[in-house]
């Protein structure tokens, strides 16, 4: 599914007219649906003025048959036989108008049922379904600098604010423009002077809703803002809810979402101010036309320049639907600013750029032997502060290599450039002599296995979240990796095995139990590379001995990247990195880097190899070079 919105405009400003051919483009996917929405309200119009004329027709016919003067004419030219009884002639007319309103009641079912398939469906569902699967694609770049609040407000109410455009701006601007120009012409048709002074408050209603809606689009814009402020700060007290109870908070996050909340609410109510206003300002504008009516159209009944019911009361009645239609720009100007707000911030995420993309002709790599080499790389989030700086490293295909280092030295972020996360900044990565960028981002991530430091459980059963990488394992396959991440008793022990389903987040676990699941998942993959950050960091040391006994066979004949802060898994490794502001300091075997002085000795020796307790000695070694 790709973006069909009518394309990337990535860098520029995004003005209400670009806005708004694109939303047209997109509108046009759906032209059927909204051709038949049309034709339905189209045809309701003529039953509306079916019935109206007819009303004419029946109080002209009274008129004549109670003063025996004046002239009637019938609508087609369809009159009833001579000497026809008047009561048999009103109620042909008024079971016509039944059946017109029959018909109406009909066609507006099929209306309402066409329109709720073209927003619910058609329309939300498209774009939920565009922005979910570019933000599946997007680097992780993008969600480090976009809160979860505001991505997820993006795919909620910036879409359903966005199908308001097509809903009630573009099948309403048509469908209004139709019966503007049909009632127009009706009128026009009864009495040019009496249409002409009807629509002498048209232009001040034109400029006043320009004035209206430049007005509500800044508030727009605001709102949106603050609405996604409030679903962050749900968000992160829902997924912290332990630690403010913790902490004994919940008064002072309650007061903070209420202090969100209203001021949502306060820009909400001064929308609503603005929107209140204009609508009374509309209707009273629609009372004087009533008024002209009624004096101008009285004095041309009187003078019989006018007939009485197709004439006065037929216009009345299409001049009142005509003001309706008019009034109803009030609702179109306020959703074409409130389309065209959430429009914006949707497309800033189909427009943002994807950095990191498979090449369009791929190295072929039949078979991954798991080399990984850096060559001179330097990386940081933002160009002018580095993370990692001139980093050289090579691990030979089955090594495992153990990171050490303080926190914030960019151990994360160095693991992160072997599944091409990110790309660096200067320098490369390679596979198996090949620069990633040269390789399929799918062909390198199917290869790498990872176990994170915060590991994420979907709300499934444990089968699921342990074959998330690989949906096509047999239970076989699945409680082998179990087995050997330690996982299987803990998970038979419970109520339905393998099938129990977790909760949110996996918080019916236990942190070690968590743990071993993600190895569990990382281990199933049989990747060439695992990636393990700190994976014994939430295990009691009797698991930790268990857990590393079994990892040692899965991970024979591949390599390994272990950010690591315990001397057991420090001691397996072939070779320990040690990392302090972004360089490697020193390398070597655990044996060889205890022969020399440095922070890693001093680390060991004093039983500090915690990443708080290394940033402590390294600021100490400092000082004293």
């Amino acid at each position: 599914m790709g973006s069909t919105l009518g394309g990337a405009e990535t860098g520029q400003k995004t003005d209400n007219w670009t806005l708004i051919k694109r939303l047209l483009r997109f509108a046009w996917q759906f032209r059927t649906r909204c051709l038949l929405v049309i034709v339905l309200q189209s045809l309701i119009l003529c039953l509306t003025i079916g019935s109206v004329n007819l009303a004419g027709v029946a109080i002209d016919y009274l008129k004549v048959h109670l003063t025996g003067s004046g002239d009637l004419v019938w609508p087609l030219g369809i009159e009833p036989p001579p000497g026809t009884d008047p009561f048999h002639v009103i109620l042909g007319i008024g079971l016509c108008v039944g059946l017109f309103a029959i018909l109406r009641a009909i066609l507006e079912y099929y209306n309402e049922l066409s329109r709720s398939l073209l927003i619910h469906v058609d329309i939300v569902l498209r774009l939920r379904g565009l922005v979910y699967e570019k933000m599946q694609r997007l680097s992780f770049r993008f969600f480090d600098k976009n809160a979860s609040g505001t991505l997820i407000n993006r795919v909620t109410s910036d879409v359903q604010s966005t199908r308001a455009f097509i809903d009630q701006v573009v099948v309403q601007v048509f469908v209004m423009s139709v019966s503007l120009i049909v009632y127009l012409g009706y009128m026009l048709s009864y009495h040019v002077p009496l249409t002409l002074a009807c629509l002498v408050t048209t232009p001040i209603l034109a400029y006043a809703s320009t004035w209206f809606a430049k007005k509500l689009r800044p508030n727009y814009l605001k709102n949106s803002e603050l609405m996604d402020r409030m679903v962050l700060n749900f968000s992160e007290s829902m997924q912290g809810i332990q630690m403010i109870k913790g902490f004994a908070l919940e008064k002072l996050r309650e007061k903070d979402f209420e202090e969100q909340t209203q001021a949502v609410r306060n820009k909400r109510q001064e929308i609503f101010w603005l929107t209140s206003n204009f609508a009374p300002f509309v209707g009273g504008l629609t009372q004087i036309n009533l008024i002209v009516l009624l004096a101008y159209g009285g004095y041309l009944v009187i003078q019989g320049q006018l007939p009485l019911g197709t004439g006065l009361v037929a216009f009345a009645a299409l001049l009142q639907q005509f003001s309706n239609q008019v009034a109803n720009l009030a609702g179109i100007a306020d959703s074409v600013q409130q389309s065209l707000t959430g429009a914006r911030r949707v497309f800033e995420v189909l427009d943002a750029p994807v950095e990191i993309q498979s090449p369009e002709n791929p190295v072929p790599l039949e078979k991954i032997q798991g080399e990984i080499r850096f060559e001179d790389v330097t990386f940081g989030f933002d160009p002018d502060r580095s993370i990692l700086r001139n980093i050289d490293l090579e691990a030979k295909p089955g090594q495992i290599i153990a990171i050490a280092g303080a926190t914030g030295s960019g151990k994360s972020q160095l693991m992160s450039l072997i599944p091409r996360f990110y790309d660096p900044e200067e320098g490369r990565v390679l596979l198996d002599g090949h620069d990633l960028r040269e390789i399929d981002v799918k062909t390198i991530r199917r290869n790498v296995g990872i176990v994170f430091q915060e590991n994420f459980l979907f709300s499934n059963s444990i089968a699921a979240n342990i074959s998330f990488g690989n949906p096509s394992a047999t239970r076989e396959q699945i409680e082998k990796a179990a087995r050997i991440a330690c996982a299987h008793d803990f998970i038979m022990a419970m109520p339905n095995g393998y099938d129990s389903i977790l909760s949110e987040s996996g918080s019916n676990l236990s942190g070690g139990q968590q743990q071993r699941l993600a190895i569990a998942r990382a281990v199933l993959l049989e990747p060439s590379i695992l990636l393990l950050d700190d994976p014994t960091a939430a295990i009691d040391p009797e698991t930790e001995h268990e857990i590393m006994a079994a990892i040692d066979s899965a991970i024979s004949g591949r390599t390994t990247f272990i950010v690591a802060h315990r001397l057991s898994t420090l001691r397996r490794a072939d070779q320990v990195i040690v990392l302090d502001r972004g360089e490697i300091i020193q390398r070597g075997h655990h044996n060889e880097l205890m022969q020399q002085e440095g922070l890693y000795r001093s680390a060991v020796q004093l039983q500090a190899i915690d990443p708080d307790s290394m940033a402590l000695i390294a600021e100490a070694e400092r000082r004293q070079r």
